[in-house]
C-alpha cells in the first residue's frame, strides 16, 4: 500500500465513495429523482432543481488560480472548518490516533478531534505567544500514532505568524503525519503562504477560507490544499453535495477579476485601521498590553476587566472574551473606521472628531461587462484603473486626480466586439458609486463651475440636484482618440449623470479630439470637486432633500 493510504484510516482506504451523479450534463437526466422544473422565478434559479457537482469545476479552477496551485490540489468545503473535520475523519481512528495542537490556538481543532474521538497532545506557545520550536518537535516525537499536527498562522487568537523553519522541520521529522497550517488570516499578514512549500513536502496541508478578507463568512466556503493523493482520500469522506449552486455563483462573482480590486482596496483600509486601533488602545485605561497582530484582530491584556465589561455593555460593543483559558485576555476585531471609533471611545480613549470618509462601491455584472468600483470622496490617495482601454484609463485617472477623489475601478468587458459597452457601463457604475458615497448629501457644495483654457476651451456646470440631465455641445474634428470613440465622450457623461442623479452641462471647443475629450473629463472633475466638498451638515436645498 502506498502513501498516503498507509496513514489513512483503513475503512476509508477500502471505502467506495457515495456514487453521486456529479452535476447535470447535456443528457436527459432521469437518474436522480430531481424535479424537472426549476423553482420560480426561473430566471434567477436556473439549474437549482438539479444536484450540483461535489466539486464544481469552474469554482475549483478559480480557487486554484487564487491560491496558486493546481485544481487537483483543492478540496472545497463549507468553510475551512469542514477541511478540519474531513482530515480527522479521513486519517484518525477513534480511540487510537492523535493530533497535536499549540494552544492558545483556534478552538475548533480540539472540538473536531473530540467529536472524532482522537487524542490531543498539546505543545503550548511560549509566554510571549511565540512557538517553542524544540518543544513542539519534542512533543510530536513523544506520542505514537500522531496523524495530524495543527498549526495556525497567523495564529488565532494571538495574531502572530510562525517564524523560522518549524513547519519544514515537522514535515521532515514526521513523514507519516500530516502537518496542517491554517492560514485563515494569511491575507492580512506579510508572511509568504505555505502553499509555496506544497511541492516540496507531500505531507503538508494548507487551509484557506473566504470568510475573512473576501467577506463571505455567511456563504461558508473554504478549501484544503494538499497533495492530490491526500485530496482524493478526503473527497471520499466529503459529503456528495457540499457546494450549493447559489454558493458557487456567489463565490464566483465575489472573486471575479473586477471584484478583486475592491478587495485589495478594502484590505489596505483594514491594515491601516489595525494600526490606528492598536495605537489608540495602548492609551486605554482598561488595557495593559496590545499584542502585535498580522490578522484582522488584536489580542488585549486587560487591566480593569470589570470596568471595561461595564463600558462595553453600556455602548453595546461585543468583543471576544478569552479569560477562561487566557487570564486577562480579550480579542477585538478590526471593523470599519466608524465602528472602530465607537470601540475606541468605549475603551475610554478620545476620538478626534472627524467625519467618516464618504465611500461608495458598486459591482455591476452584465453579459458584456464585469465591473467593480470603489470611490472615496475624502481620500484621494489610492487610484487604480484598469478598463482594458488605455486612453479611457488615462481619462478616468485624470477624472480622479482633478476631482480630488480616490478611485479603484476594474472592468473586464467585451473589447473583442468594441469599446462601447465598457465605456458606457463603467460610467453607469461610477455614477452609482458616487451617488452612494454622497449619501444624503448633507454639507456638500452641490454646485460646481469651471472653464479650463488653453487651445481647447471647456465650459462645465454641475448641480448635484438628484435630477439627472446632461447637455453636451461640441464638434470633434476626428472620430476617435486612440481606441476611444469620440462619440462615447458625451455618452459617458450622459450615463454618469443618469446614475449619479446630477445635471451636467458641457460646452467644449477645440481643434484636437484628444484635447477636447481630456478637457471635458478634467472640466467635469474640477467642477465636481467643489460640489462634492463637505462643510457642515446642512442639505443645500430649500426642500431639505436632494
Amino acid at each position: 500500500m502506498n502513501w498516503p493510504h498507509t496513514i489513512a484510516r483503513k475503512a476509508i482506504v477500502d471505502f467506495a465513495a457515495y456514487s453521486a451523479r456529479g452535476g447535470s450534463t447535456g443528457a436527459l437526466h432521469l437518474d436522480a429523482n430531481e424535479s424537472p422544473w426549476a423553482p420560480p422565478p426561473v430566471s434567477s434559479t436556473k439549474e437549482y432543481n438539479r444536484y450540483p457537482e461535489q466539486q464544481p469545476a469552474s469554482l475549483r479552477a478559480r480557487l486554484a488560480d487564487l491560491y496558486g496551485v493546481n485544481s487537483d490540489q483543492i478540496m472545497i468545503g463549507r468553510g475551512a472548518d469542514e477541511g478540519i473535520e474531513v482530515l480527522l475523519r479521513t486519517f484518525c481512528e477513534a480511540g487510537q490516533d492523535n493530533i497535536l495542537i499549540c494552544p492558545p490556538t483556534f478552538g475548533y481543532f480540539k472540538t473536531a478531534a473530540d467529536i472524532q474521538g482522537a487524542g490531543i497532545v498539546e505543545a503550548p506557545l511560549n509566554e510571549d505567544f511565540t512557538w517553542n520550536r524544540d518543544q513542539v518537535l519534542k512533543s510530536a516525537s513523544s506520542v505514537n500514532n500522531l496523524k495530524l499536527i495543527f498549526l495556525c498562522s497567523p495564529n488565532n487568537p494571538t495574531g502572530n505568524v510562525i517564524e523560522g523553519d518549524l513547519v519544514e522541520a515537522l514535515c521532515e521529522a514526521h513523514p507519516n503525519s500530516l502537518v496542517v497550517v491554517d492560514e485563515a488570516y494569511q491575507e492580512f499578514s506579510n508572511a509568504i503562504s505555505y502553499t509555496e512549500k506544497l511541492t516540496q513536502y507531500q505531507n503538508l496541508v494548507v487551509l484557506r477560507t473566504l470568510s475573512k478578507v473576501y467577506g463571505l463568512a455567511g456563504v461558508r466556503t473554504g478549501v484544503a490544499i494538499a497533495d492530490p493523493r491526500v485530496i482524493d482520500l478526503m473527497l471520499k469522506v466529503l459529503p456528495p453535495y457540499p457546494v450549493p449552486r447559489p454558493v458557487e455563483r456567489t463565490v464566483m462573482a465575489a472573486l471575479s477579476p473586477a471584484a478583486m480590486s475592491v478587495h485589495a482596496a478594502r484590505l489596505d483600509v483594514w491594515k491601516s485601521e489595525r494600526t490606528r486601533l492598536s495605537k489608540s488602545l495602548i492609551n486605554s485605561p482598561y488595557v495593559k498590553t496590545v499584542y502585535p497582530s498580522q490578522a484582522n484582530f488584536l489580542l488585549l491584556d486587560i487591566a480593569d476587566e470589570d470596568g471595561l465589561i461595564a463600558e462595553l455593555k453600556k455602548r453595546q460593543v461585543k468583543i471576544r472574551d478569552f479569560r477562561a483559558k487566557m487570564p486577562g485576555k480579550m480579542r477585538i476585531s478590526i471593523g470599519t473606521p466608524e465602528e472602530n471609533d465607537i470601540a475606541i471611545a468605549a475603551f475610554g480613549v478620545s476620538v478626534t472628531s472627524m467625519l467618516p470618509d464618504r465611500i461608495g462601491e458598486e459591482h455591476r455584472t452584465t453579459k458584456e461587462t464585469d465591473i467593480a468600483i470603489r470611490v472615496n470622496l475624502d481620500d484621494a490617495s489610492i487610484t487604480k484603473i484598469d478598463t482594458g482601454i488605455g486612453f479611457y484609463d488615462h481619462m478616468l485617472e485624470s477624472f480622479a486626480k482633478h476631482g480630488d477623489l480616490g478611485l479603484v475601478l476594474t472592468c473586464k468587458g467585451d473589447l473583442e466586439i468594441d469599446p462601447h459597452h465598457t465605456i458606457e457601463d463603467c460610467a453607469l457604475a461610477l455614477g452609482t458609486a458616487l451617488k452612494r458615497a454622497l449619501g444624503n448629501k448633507a454639507g456638500i457644495g452641490r454646485f460646481g463651475f469651471v472653464m479650463p483654457m488653453d487651445e481647447t476651451q471647456a465650459r462645465v456646470a454641475i448641480d448635484l440636484s438628484g435630477r439627472p440631465a446632461m447637455t453636451f455641445k461640441g464638434e470633434f474634428p476626428t472620430d476617435r482618440a486612440g481606441e476611444f470613440p469620440a462619440e462615447m465622450c458625451p455618452h459617458f457623461f450622459e450615463s454618469l449623470a443618469q446614475t449619479m442623479g446630477a445635471a451636467i452641462q458641457i460646452e467644449v471647443d477645440g481643434e484636437n479630439t484628444h484635447h477636447m475629450i481630456e478637457a471635458s473629463f478634467k472640466g467635469v472633475a474640477k467642477a465636481l470637486a467643489p460640489a462634492f466638498k463637505r462643510e457642515g451638515d446642512i442639505i443645500p436645498s430649500t426642500k431639505g432633500v436632494l
